[in-house]
């Protein structure tokens, strides 16, 4: 298992995100906390999963001065891919009420990508799964801006939240890619790594 083949590295997860913490910590594996400040910005040709490789990376590559024989850093990124845009965090309330609304009533992919990276090898792969959202009222998307503040959230929302329970009619793919980890290819990759 994981913790066997690792138990002699220094595994770094690169994330302040306390969903992506939960879920990795699932995969029994003993592990720091590492975040480090990045500008999340991308060149503007990239679409969907090439921006979250990129980002992903770009975190991964935060940390390369630092790195020891026997460090791995696990970076990460999420955004909601709808009609041909990236969904990032909303910048504030408004943001966040105008992105639930595009996204009432249609589907959208959730991609996140994944660096593991070690000072002689690097990793990158990305998951997506489909969301198929109801048609929201205006009051259902402003009782969930307003109570829950998904403002940490690509897309604007949580699937694991009220607005996951009331307004997702079905997903195909991983329900832990939404949540911002697609915990099933991270085991497999680090199985492989």
């Amino acid at each position: 298992m994981l913790s066997q083949k690792f138990k002699n590295t220094n595994v770094n997860l690169a994330s302040g995100s306390p969903r992506r913490q939960e879920l990795f910590k699932e995969l029994g594996l003993h592990f720091s906390i590492k975040v480090k400040p990045v500008d999340e910005i991308y060149p503007s040709n990239l679409k969907a999963s090439e921006i979250t490789d990129y980002l992903a990376v770009l975190k991964a590559s935060a940390f390369d001065n630092e790195l020891n024989d026997n460090d791995l850093i696990i970076t990460s990124d999420t955004i909601v891919w709808h009609n041909n845009k990236a969904l990032e965090k909303p910048k504030d309330k408004d943001d966040a009420i105008a992105m639930l609304l595009k996204l009432s009533d249609s589907n959208h992919e959730v991609i996140t990508s994944v660096c593991l990276k070690t000072k002689t090898k690097q990793v990158v792969f990305s998951d997506v799964t489909i969301v198929y959202f109801n048609k929201l009222t205006v009051e259902e998307i402003n009782y969930y801006v307003e109570n829950y503040r998904p403002f940490d959230k690509a897309g604007a929302y949580g699937i694991q939240e009220w607005i996951g329970f009331i307004g997702v009619e079905k997903i195909v793919g991983s329900y832990f890619n939404v949540m911002g980890f697609p915990v099933h290819k991270l085991y497999q990759e680090l199985l492989k790594f």
